[in-house]
């Protein structure tokens, strides 16, 4: 299935080179794939992980080791973000 996965502000690093400049990669992904195990194969901190959207719906930590991607899902994930 394929998927867009985007990851923004400190958490753009963690992108295959070819998505870092415009913050998101078309990912091939076999049927199944969580959110948490998104966030493993990429190596994301647990800590980092803050905010997280599937299609701009948002996604509680306590559901994302059991949330399906589906085909054509869009996968959006903020690290906490402190301003003023």
């Amino acid at each position: 299935m394929k998927i867009q996965f985007k990851l923004f502000a400190s958490l753009t690093d963690y992108l295959p080179a070819q998505g870092r400049d415009g913050n998101v990669v078309e990912l091939d992904l076999p049927e199944g794939t969580t959110i948490a195990q998104m966030v493993q194969r990429y190596n994301l901190p647990e800590k980092l992980v803050h905010l997280v959207l599937v299609n701009g719906t948002y996604v509680a930590p306590e559901h994302r080791a059991n949330h399906r991607l589906q085909e054509d899902d869009a996968l959006a994930i903020w690290p906490p973000i402190a301003g003023g």
